[in-house]
């Protein structure tokens, strides 16, 4: 039971309450600043309509009362449910698990929920159905987190009417896009390793379809062509230690290898441990460059040398093209939005033998 002072008022820095006893609410906001219902709704929403003088008003009287808008209420006035989807794939793994991290914080702070689904299935009707349960229930906008090619197809095929950005996979000139800057990075990574003297940089991929990968595998083949050196035949892993590890062996088993740029820092993991093993020193023998700098990066042996890509970044860059997309905002003229990287030197990589 609230309690109240002699005089029937509300104790001072106590929300009011109405005679019913229920939390204040916006008709009660709208008698006590005498404008109507739809002007309190109108402040909500902070309409350029509303004057300075009544707006003082109306926040004074919500104040007094200790008023508090609901959701629901703000999505009435609005025509809003301020909640927004997010489709994810392989949520698992570091980089995309960053990213939904980073979308949840950025839209809390702009006062929307999320609603995620986490799919697995790599089948176009999976991804229609899960875009469509997001437009039931409702959503203002819709992020998905693509990384394979696959995705992006299934996406263009759902004729989506609510606003969509889409994280490292372009579909159209309508579809926002976000995404690190793989070929920037690939190129960094080849550039310092043949900087350190090594003949060529020999290459374990991500696996085929994903645009991460592919783009990473393009500009590395890029740039040893650019600099006149030979391309190895690029080994094809699956982004799993496991797979690091296999591959590493075989590397391992070549003296010519002397240079590795891994297409992320799990199966950059894996390589470590399979010249460990070899007997091959690292970066006496061979050097390693991998790609993300994960958390774990720095603690390696020896400390990874890797690229870094700011996943907080492209997850809130990528909150705040949709949240101005849903307010009818001007975008910028490019479609993709290319988050930048940098390289992390540390000590897996060093000069090329003999130097």
């Amino acid at each position: 039971m609230t309690r109240s002072t002699a005089d029937g008022s509300a104790p001072k820095g106590r929300s009011r309450r109405n005679f019913a006893g229920s939390r204040p609410v916006m008709d009660d906001v709208a008698r006590l600043a005498g404008v109507s219902k739809q002007t309190v709704s109108r402040v909500l929403n902070d309409h350029p309509s509303v004057r300075p003088e009544t707006r003082e008003t109306v926040l004074t009287a919500m104040r007094t009362l200790g008023y508090r808008p609901s959701r629901s209420a703000r999505s009435l006035a609005s025509g809003r449910t301020r909640m927004l989807g997010v489709i994810s794939f392989d949520a698992a793994r570091y980089g995309p698990a960053s990213i939904l991290t980073a979308i949840n914080t950025a839209a809390q702070k702009a006062g929307y929920l999320l609603s995620s689904i986490a799919l697995d299935t790599a089948d176009s009707d999976t991804v229609v159905e899960a875009v469509n349960r997001l437009s039931a229930e409702g959503a203002d906008g819709v992020i998905a987190i693509a990384p394979q090619l696959w995705v992006g197809k299934a996406l263009a095929d759902t004729h989506l009417d609510t606003p969509l950005v889409v994280l490292e996979n372009g579909l159209d000139t309508d579809t926002q896009q976000v995404t690190g800057d793989s070929r920037a990075g690939a190129r960094k990574a080849v550039e310092h390793l043949l900087g350190l003297g090594h003949a060529t940089v020999w290459h374990i991929a991500g696996p085929t379809g994903w645009t991460s990968a592919d783009h990473r595998m393009e500009s590395w083949q890029a740039s040893l062509e650019a600099a006149g050196t030979e391309v190895p035949a690029p080994l094809i892993g699956d982004w799993s230690a496991d797979s690091g590890y296999e591959l590493g062996r075989r590397l391992a088993a070549r003296p010519d290898a002397t240079a590795v740029f891994v297409s992320n820092d799990q199966m950059a993991l894996g390589v470590l441990h399979a010249l460990h093993e070899a007997g091959r020193s690292v970066p006496g023998d061979v050097s390693v460059v991998g790609y993300d700098d994960i958390p774990e990066a720095a603690h390696f042996l020896p400390p990874l040398t890797t690229v870094r890509t700011d996943f907080a970044e492209i997850g809130t860059r990528s909150l705040r093209l949709l949240l101005n997309r849903i307010d009818g905002l001007a975008e910028p003229p490019q479609v993709d939005t290319l988050v930048p990287v940098d390289l992390v030197v540390r000590g897996s990589s060093g000069p090329a033998p003999g130097r």
